[in-house]
């Protein structure tokens, strides 16, 4: 009869930063904590961490989980939590003021790739606790796609669009920058040709439409959070008014 009331939580850290780690748990009689870590294959018993709380210095990427037992021999384990290090001090990250909140280091890159070949976006963030993510089309949330790494086995022509995704946690969210992706077969037209095609179809087209412009990076000025994320909800509002919509995003 132990329950742990307070479970560990996975953080995403520069080499070099302190945490601790708490496990906290409730039984009818003493109890006593040992703290385990997994490092590739190896799993092993951390020697002298029997306390619920266990400090850490940020090394190396490692699983950990605490291990709570009685007098009686009852024994129960917490949630393996994973502890991811990044070697990115050298670039400054993240501040002194850090405190947690998401903070991009890996952005997406552009992609062109032909109908039924394999589609793979990647993204990373730190943050205390880890970030979740969560990839976004066109302005559509993509609901199966909550990883780090976005990927389809076989890409479509429809897979076609501007991708972006939000890490988040419970200090804030922060949004990588947006990339576009083109899938198809064959040769893509010249930049200049690219020009006079998109004259025509402006030219054409009837009807209201909406330019949306959203800058998120500066030169002389901090990145702001929400202009692409604006950009994409004030998309689906005009859509839904009848307008055909450009965005544009930095």
């Amino acid at each position: 009869a132990i329950a742990i009331t307070e479970q560990p939580v996975s953080i995403s850290v520069p080499v070099g930063y302190s945490f601790t780690l708490r496990c906290r748990a409730e039984g009818h009689t003493l109890l006593q904590y040992q703290w385990f870590c997994q490092h590739q294959s190896d799993c092993c018993q951390i020697p002298g961490a029997t306390n619920p709380d266990l400090p850490i210095v940020a090394e190396q990427t490692k699983l950990y989980t605490c291990r709570v037992n009685d007098l009686y021999g009852n024994a129960v384990f917490s949630d393996w939590v994973k502890v991811e290090v990044h070697q990115c001090v050298a670039r400054g990250l993240p501040p002194r003021l850090w405190r947690g909140e998401p903070v991009i280091i890996l952005n997406p890159t552009e992609q062109r790739v032909e109908v039924g070949k394999p589609l793979q976006l990647q993204c990373a963030a730190m943050g205390v606790p880890a970030p979740c993510y969560q990839w976004y089309r066109n302005g559509n949330l993509l609901e199966q796609h909550k990883r780090k790494k976005l990927w389809i086995t076989h890409a479509k022509v429809s897979d076609s669009g501007t991708y972006l995704c939000c890490a988040s946690n419970s200090h804030g969210e922060h949004w990588t920058n947006a990339v576009d992706v083109h899938v198809g077969g064959g040769e893509t037209l010249p930049p200049a040709e690219r020009l006079q095609l998109c004259h025509l179809v402006f030219v054409s087209a009837t009807g209201k439409i909406a330019l949306l412009v959203g800058n998120n990076c500066y030169h002389h000025h901090p990145n702001l959070m929400a202009p692409v994320k604006d950009v994409f909800e004030l998309s689906r509002l005009l859509e839904q008014l009848g307008f055909q919509v450009v965005s544009l995003l930095d």
